[in-house]
């Protein structure tokens, strides 16, 4: 038995073929629908980028107890399971945020492990006279100058990081097609910001004359010729990416690896490109053109292809998959559900699916509605953070920070391990939107929120279900203004709407 992971950042599946689009240039995403099953109806979870990743590896949520942050001592990382039940695992990858503070327990979990320099801000290539040393402590700063510098060393396509990390996983699957028992995690940081492609893919969409392929992290201020241009550089370094994906797929028709080996392509989440006048993500709630993912998969054993599935799936069904697919029983504490039956015969496994991003929205959809409760305080209080391992995307948890830490005994998924209970002043964004409800069904651009009690009472009955499923902590209950025991009623939807009354009048 073999699998090959394959993961995209910030994958938009609305601009893929397989879901529909007309713009993009993207044949072997076609392809590869028709080798796979295509799931129309996959949400991601915990955002973004580690969180999401920390779901595939532990198969269950973790964004009401954290914000980003590395694999903790507890987790049960999918990777490391297998390896210590003798299966080889491997991840290559050009994905930085590995080797930050915040991601820095995930890589040695698998048996060995290759990355590929020069992504974003990557810290990589030294230029000291291109820096103002007085800036270099503002990450905003340091990260586009250093990324500057490393372009310059990316000339040549060969030289992406992208092409390097495709390259070693082709390497891989040569080198190791006429072995057994492996995993391969082929991730590239792409087609995330910035958009930094090369001629041959830009020419395939028109010159706007904009030439802008990092937006900022907000509203949209530019016009329309603008914005059409970034998002035709995201789709010119969309069509890199599907060359790639190619190169993946004539390697397992050259290998013969298709009646013995799990194909899984997927994303962490979806990236805004204009739409409803944003740029990016983690700045605005979780619309659907970020949490709403594209996933294929084919399984050899059922060996279902060109055919789509409508099942709620979500990332934390990816390890119990996995480890199901090896012959390996998914832990206690994964919520996931191995998607064997799901792929077969589009089998449920789950009525609804909660996502956010910690201190923000606490959401939950069953396919079709969706609901995103707002903080009921304007502080955004309380929140809290329960950790081991006291580390942000970029930097530890200072000493006045831990000062103000205290033991927590932990939950049920700590393994019976206290851990730090720190109080966070994450701002958040759900204050600036207030509670919203869509019907994607009837409105899939989620433009008009519903004012549905009886259907907002409905959901926030399936998102208290799973906050107390998850061992959500009593300060998300009252940050949320719902109840941590007992059932949900009227009452408690009216403490959110009194708040959001009190938003619109300011």
């Amino acid at each position: 038995m073999r699998a090959i992971i394959l993961m995209f950042d910030s994958l938009n599946r609305r601009m893929l073929p397989p879901y529909g689009d007309t713009a993009s240039i993207a044949p072997n995403f076609a392809r590869l629908a028709e080798r796979t099953v295509t799931f129309d109806t996959c949400y991601a979870g915990s955002m973004p980028c580690m969180p999401a990743r920390r779901e595939m590896h532990t198969g269950r949520y973790n964004f009401l107890h954290r914000s980003w942050s590395p694999i903790e001592p507890f987790d049960d990382s999918m990777p490391e399971m297998l390896k210590n039940a003798g299966i080889y695992t491997h991840l290559i990858t050009d994905h930085q945020h590995y080797w930050e503070d915040g991601g820095a327990t995930y890589h040695n979990r698998y048996s060995s492990y290759e990355f590929f320099r020069g992504q974003e801000g990557d810290l990589w290539k030294a230029d000291v006279a291109s820096m103002d040393p007085a800036r270099l402590g503002n990450v905003g700063y340091r990260m586009k100058q250093q990324d500057a510098v490393n372009r310059r060393h990316l000339q040549r396509e060969a030289d992406h990081p992208q092409t390097g990390t495709f390259d070693a996983g082709i390497e891989f699957l040569r080198s190791n097609a006429g072995a057994d028992n492996w995993l391969v995690q082929i991730e590239t940081f792409d087609p995330h910001e910035p958009f930094f492609s090369y001629d041959r893919w830009q020419r395939l969409y028109p010159d706007t004359g904009a030439d802008i392929d990092w937006p900022p992290y907000g509203k949209v201020t530019q016009d329309a010729a603008t914005v059409q241009g970034v998002r035709n550089r995201y789709l010119a370094l969309l069509s890199m990416c599907d060359h790639n994906l190619g190169r993946v797929l004539d390697a397992m028709d050259a290998g013969d690896l298709w009646h013995d080996t799990m194909l899984i392509v997927c994303t962490d989440h979806g990236y805004m490109l204009g739409e409803k006048g944003w740029w990016a993500k983690g700045v605005m709630p979780w619309y659907d053109e970020t949490i709403h993912t594209p996933l294929f998969i084919w399984d050899p054993r059922s060996a279902c292809k060109g055919e789509r599935r409508q099942a709620l799936v979500q990332t934390i069904d990816i390890a119990p998959t996995v480890l199901d697919y090896f012959g390996l029983t998914p832990t206690a504490d994964m919520e996931g559900q191995p998607l064997a039956a799901t792929i077969a015969t589009d089998a449920p496994v789950r009525d609804a699916g909660l996502f956010g991003g910690h201190g923000g929205h606490v959401s939950v959809t069953d396919g079709r509605y969706v609901y995103m409760r707002a903080p009921v305080r304007a502080d955004n209080q309380p929140l809290e953070e329960f950790t081991l391992m006291p580390m942000r995307m970029r930097a530890r948890f200072t000493p006045a920070e831990l000062a103000k830490a205290s033991l927590h005994p932990g939950f049920g998924f700590t393994k019976g391990a206290p851990v730090l209970r720190l109080p966070s002043d994450t701002p958040g964004i759900g204050s600036k939107f207030g509670t919203l409800l869509f019907d994607l069904e009837t409105d899939p651009a989620q433009a008009t929120p519903l004012n549905d009690p009886a259907l907002e009472l409905r959901m926030a009955r399936k998102l208290v279900a799973l906050m107390r499923r998850n061992e959500a902590p009593p300060s998300q209950y009252e940050r949320l203004g719902l109840p941590m025991t007992g059932e949900v009623t009227q009452a408690h939807l009216l403490i959110a709407q009194q708040w959001d009354r009190v938003q619109a009048q300011h």
